[in-house]
């Protein structure tokens, strides 16, 4: 308790780790609140946890207590599952997909992760479960990361088809994405243009946090 009060003067570390996946995890009480983070970025709560609320928040909190399965590719602590279940009040079936082990077992002894009845957490590279999985599902959000970078895989238009391909009718798609240079957006551009307009509608959610652009793709047809 005494962590989490002086927390709001200064950020107080109380866990660090080396991940070979993500370099340096660590978990901080902030603004009175547990954070997750790597060693440039944060990963789960925090800033991150309100980005991903504001995708939601367009998405329709009513919408999404109706849907039956969600897709998070991208778990690290937690934090947007936790907004499905406690805030928005999502009774359907999570999967989240994590490659990191490391950053799982983080999640579970200081963010209760395991506790969640209705999640099912896979280890596994987001790519190869795509690929794999033969599930639809209603909204599936992609927030993978790797530090400050995102893997060139993710805008890729092979994969970003076969995702479209697993969605419900009316399903939607959350995409976080950072914006630190004209590189950046113009890839996000051309992410967007590649969508087949007939069947998809899109929107983009700019400067949110600064350097985060969402964007939200929803199965017309």
């Amino acid at each position: 308790m005494i962590r989490k009060v002086f927390s709001y003067l200064i950020p107080i570390k109380i866990f660090q780790k080396k991940s070979s996946r993500s370099k340096m995890i660590e978990v901080t009480w902030a603004n009175g609140e547990l954070v997750l983070d790597s060693e440039n970025t944060n990963y789960s709560y925090g800033s991150l946890q309100r980005i991903l609320r504001y995708g939601l928040r367009n998405i329709g909190f009513k919408t999404i207590q109706e849907m039956n399965h969600i897709l998070v590719l991208g778990v690290a602590g937690g934090s947007v599952i936790k907004t499905l279940i406690d805030e928005i009040q999502f009774r359907g079936k999570i999967t989240g997909v994590e490659i990191d082990a490391d950053m799982i077992q983080i999640a579970n002894e200081y963010f209760n992760l395991s506790q969640i009845k209705q999640l099912e957490i896979i280890i596994d590279d987001a790519f190869e479960f795509v690929l794999k999985t033969k599930n639809q599902y209603d909204l599936i959000i992609i927030d993978v990361f790797e530090d400050t970078n995102m893997p060139n895989f993710l805008f890729e238009r092979f994969f970003s088809e076969r995702v479209l391909s697993l969605l419900k009718k009316q399903g939607f798609v959350l995409f976080n994405t950072m914006i630190l240079d004209e590189k950046h957006n113009i890839r996000n551009r051309k992410y967007i243009s590649e969508i087949n307009a007939e069947l998809y509608s899109t929107k983009m959610l700019p400067r949110v946090e600064q350097h985060n652009e969402l964007i939200i793709i929803e199965k017309v047809a």
